[in-house]
C-alpha cells in the first residue's frame, strides 16, 4: 500500500480554502486533516493563519465554514435579547429553527472581557442537537451562564415574516426580553 504524501504549507492552505468554499456543510478539523494527510493541530494552525489574512472562516460546533458572499436572495437579520436557564437552551433553539430561522451567534456582556460573541450557526433540529451534544461531551458551559441567563442572538432568515414568527414564539415561551 502506497503511503499518502503530506500536502505542505501554502498549497495546503489554498486547498483548505477551496474545500471550505465548495462545501455546503461545515467541515471538521479531522476531515480536513485526513484530506491533507496532516494532524488536526496543523489544520487548526492553518485556519488561524487564514483568519489572520481576513478569510471569512468561522468555527462552529459542527466544523469550519467559509462565509460565502450573500446570494441574490435577500436575507434579513435581527438581534434579539433572551433570558432562560441552561436547561431551556434546546427548547429556545428549537423554537427559532422551527420557524425557518438560523441562529448565527450568541453574545453576552461580560464584566471583565466586555462583549463576547460565539458562533452557533444552527438552522434545524439536527444541528441544534449536535450543538447541545458538543456542549455536553466537552463539559462546556453556555455563555448565558456567565450572565445568569441574559444573552443576545443574531437571527437570520429569508423573510421578515419568519423572523417575526420566531420572535413571537420566543415571547410566548417567556424567553424574549423586551
Amino acid at each position: 500500500m502506497k503511503e499518502e504524501k503530506k500536502i505542505l504549507g501554502e498549497q495546503r492552505r489554498t486547498l483548505i480554502l477551496e474545500w471550505l468554499k465548495e462545501s455546503k456543510r461545515p467541515l471538521t478539523g479531522a476531515e480536513l486533516a485526513a484530506k491533507a494527510n496532516v494532524s488536526r493541530q496543523v489544520i487548526v494552525q492553518d485556519i488561524s493563519l487564514l483568519k489572520a489574512r481576513n478569510e471569512p472562516i468561522i468555527a462552529t460546533s459542527q466544523g469550519y465554514l467559509y462565509l460565502q458572499a450573500p446570494t441574490q436572495n435577500e436575507t434579513y437579520t435581527r438581534i434579539v435579547a433572551c433570558f432562560h436557564t441552561p436547561e431551556q437552551t434546546k427548547e429556545e433553539l428549537y423554537l427559532i429553527v422551527d420557524h425557518g430561522v438560523t441562529v448565527k451567534d450568541v453574545k453576552i456582556e461580560h464584566p471583565v472581557y466586555g462583549d463576547l460573541t460565539a458562533s452557533v450557526m444552527v438552522s434545524n433540529r439536527q444541528e441544534v442537537d449536535q450543538f447541545i451534544q458538543k456542549i455536553e461531551d466537552t463539559k462546556s458551559s453556555y455563555l448565558l451562564q456567565l450572565t445568569d441567563g441574559t444573552h443576545l442572538h443574531t437571527l437570520e432568515a429569508d423573510s421578515l415574516a419568519k423572523l417575526d414568527a420566531a420572535c413571537c414564539a420566543l415571547q410566548k415561551a417567556g424567553f424574549l426580553i423586551e
